[in-house]
């Protein structure tokens, strides 16, 4: 991998500061009490461990109540909502995420959640984007073929991408930024320069041709297995031996690709139930790995937040191994719902650590939310919350071949020097990350950028100053100098959870974020509590106030 740790993507939003509206009146979106109500969290505004079909009957309800909650809301005639998930509190509010379309275009910057109380009164509107979306027609001046070809050559030029190919464009409304505007979203396809595939969104204005925006949709980023030891794994018995699919987490398969860049690959089955040998030069162990960093991150989202699988339906993704030739990334794919994994230099150091795996199937769970743009500080703000829950799968694990830490990527030396790929208690200690925000954060890369976020994390969690923990050694400063008192990394897990899901949207930037957290620490521990102060001071302490 390069320094980075990826995924691949559908986004829905786009980028601009996201803002509270507070609305009077409008009946809840809907909630559904046929399936029994599951045990109360411990605070009120936590989010409920909802059974499968508890959350379906939720999305139906909400699906069913769109166009009531729509002219509610005081949408246009032809604007109409999309309902993306649902999340329900302990004290019965719930968080109904929509999408948006006009005219029966998808619009980018459209989506926004509505907050409802137990009895139906809206406590609050988060919108991606202000402005009105409206444009004066959507009859295009400027031909698809001519958007297709001028983001072929965005994409050569730009991120130097191979083997470019744009399938016909969509035609969107961009409401991200300023006035909404008739556009085109082309998908440029082909492969970035270290063989990553290619997935870049250029979004064109119709009437001019003028580009407008560009994000990466490839989000670049991990028995007896390499890294984690000997672990347990669920397998499945067929009719001549076993298989690496885990029925008791949605039904998660484990698929060797053998070297190929494309298809589903094979999946890894065995005559016995024994997998791997602790040595890359086996398949099967990159295997091992990754069905058990698969296995861990779907507990701790499961046992931790409530949440059944990447999407909340309690359906599993898949992983896919020995993606390409000394391939040395890995990158979570939407479209195939599934994580893949490169095999390192001279293909004997695998992207299989159980940080990495939770890293990229939480990509999947922040699309399935509040689909971060990738790219500016949005984009910084989603690859943040895949360090966050990678690291915090681990943690979450207590394995002691793979003990949880702040420093990111500790077992794939994706460097050569032993190092880690990321620092969390002081993300500039890589050379590149920013240890706080300053005006030019939404310029750089978001994978330094997220930097901001990383350390935010570690302050509210651990707090600054020097501190020793299963063998690694941290030292955070803060950029005012001020000392931060940490509340615990479970209360962190927790705020920055509630805050993607209720509250973050498609153009969060990082003082949305700070906005954002406050409002989660408020619903969950109280309005003065330790915790809202602390989320405070730790903002504070990475310069977003």
């Amino acid at each position: 991998m390069t320094p980075h740790i990826s995924r691949k993507t559908r986004v829905a939003g786009a980028t601009a500061a996201a803002a509270a509206l507070l609305v009077a009146g409008i009946t809840a979106a809907g909630t559904a009490g046929a399936s029994p109500a599951p045990t109360a969290a411990p605070h009120g505004g936590a989010p409920l461990a909802l059974s499968t079909s508890h959350h379906a009957e939720l999305l139906q309800a909400a699906t069913a109540a769109t166009a009531q909650t729509a002219h509610a809301l005081g949408l246009g005639s032809q604007e109409k909502l999309v309902v993306k998930d649902v999340i329900k509190d302990a004290d019965g509010t719930t968080h109904t995420r929509y999408d948006r379309t006009y005219a029966g275009l998808p619009v980018l910057g459209g989506d926004l959640v509505v907050h409802s109380a137990k009895g139906g009164a809206v406590k609050g509107v988060t919108k991606a984007a202000e402005a009105d979306v409206k444009v004066a027609s959507t009859t295009a001046k400027i031909a698809p073929k001519a958007a297709a070809l001028a983001a072929e050559s965005t994409a050569t030029k730009t991120i130097g991408a191979k083997k470019v190919d744009a399938p016909a464009p969509r035609k969107v409304i961009w409401a991200a930024k300023g006035t909404p505007v008739l556009a085109y979203e082309t998908v440029v396809g082909g492969v970035q320069k270290d063989g990553t595939p290619n997935q870049l969104h250029v979004i064109t204005d119709a009437n001019t041709g003028k580009k407008l925006f560009q994000y990466q949709g490839i989000e670049t980023g991990v028995g007896n297995s390499m890294y984690a030891g000997k672990v347990d794994l669920a397998s499945k018995k067929g009719g001549s031996g076993y298989e690496l699919t885990d029925d008791s987490r949605g039904g998660h398969k484990t698929f060797d690709l053998s070297g190929s860049e494309s298809g589903d690959g094979k999946l890894f089955t065995n005559s016995t139930d024994t997998w791997g040998d602790g040595k890359p030069s086996n398949p099967q162990t990159a295997a091992v790995d990754a069905a058990y960093g698969a296995q861990q991150t779907w507990d701790y989202y499961k046992n931790v937040h409530g949440r059944s699988g990447i999407k909340g339906d309690g359906k599993g993704a898949t992983s896919r191994v020995h993606y390409g030739k000394d391939y040395v990334n890995a990158f979570w794919d939407d479209s195939c719902f599934c994580m893949t994994y490169g095999d390192g230099q001279g293909n004997n150091k695998p992207l299989t650590a159980l940080d990495v795996a939770g890293h990229e199937m939480s990509h999947g769970v922040t699309s399935a939310t509040a689909g971060l743009e990738y790219s500016g500080e949005s984009g910084g703000l989603n690859e943040a919350t895949s360090d966050i829950f990678g690291a915090s799968v681990a943690f979450y694990a207590k394995n002691p071949a793979e003990p949880g830490s702040y420093f990111i990527g500790k077992k794939i030396d994706i460097n050569g020097d032993g190092k880690p790929l990321r620092y969390m208690d002081k993300p500039s200690k890589d050379g590149q990350s920013l240890d706080n925000w300053s005006a030019d954060a939404g310029n750089v890369d978001v994978h330094y950028s997220s930097g901001i976020a990383n350390h935010f994390f570690y302050l509210l969690s651990e707090g600054s100053g020097p501190k020793d923990a299963n063998g690694d050694h941290y030292d955070s400063p803060t950029a005012d100098g001020s000392k931060v008192t940490g509340i615990g990394r479970d209360k962190a897990e927790k705020i920055w959870f509630k805050a993607l899901t209720t509250y973050m949207t498609s153009t969060t930037d990082y003082k949305a974020a700070r906005v954002a957290t406050v409002k989660a620490a408020t619903d969950l521990y109280g309005k003065d509590s330790a915790e809202v102060k602390g989320v405070e001071s730790a903002w504070t302490g990475v310069n977003v106030k």
